[in-house]
């Protein structure tokens, strides 16, 4: 049994084979930049964002931190919601996630996001975070629009 700090790398999918697969690779200035590096790919009208899990990304027990997966979830939400909302920023006010399953180092772990419903200031959000189709973690959040200086708002 591997003890904590140990962990067994699955396939590690190489940085060239996420560029064949047309992953873009993202260096984000401040906390998303710490958290990554962050990948994301169109995928017809949407799209999807990923980490590929490395031993900075793991917790004491050898498996991807809920933490590292919640900031990617939060940002795919929190992106999309932007995009949806004529990229006016928009802030979590709730997220609710069940983790499913495990995120091991050396795996693509995909986070999805799509609108359910709009209204003036609220964007109410579903996601998920997935490994080879597997659902790791899914999520519900509402999203609060935040207005500009200028006062705009949808």
């Amino acid at each position: 049994m591997e003890g904590p700090g140990r962990f067994a790398m699955e396939r590690c999918m190489p940085p060239e084979e996420l560029v064949q697969q047309n992953w873009k690779r993202r260096d984000l200035p401040g906390f998303m930049g710490r958290a990554g590096p962050l990948w994301t790919r169109r995928e017809g009208d949407a799209w999807a964002y990923a980490i590929l899990a490395d031993e900075a990304h793991l917790n004491p027990a050898g498996v991807v931190h809920g933490g590292a997966l919640l900031t990617l979830l939060d940002h795919a939400i929190s992106s999309v919601a932007w995009e949806a909302c004529g990229r006016l920023p928009c802030l979590t006010l709730q997220l609710d996630t069940h983790f499913i399953g495990p995120v091991r180092a050396g795996q693509l772990a995909q986070a999805r996001a799509q609108v359910v419903r709009r209204t003036g200031t609220l964007v109410f959000m579903q996601g998920d975070v997935s490994v080879d189709g597997r659902t790791a973690l899914a999520a519900q959040a509402l999203m609060k629009v935040v207005r500009t200086p200028r006062g705009d708002a949808p």
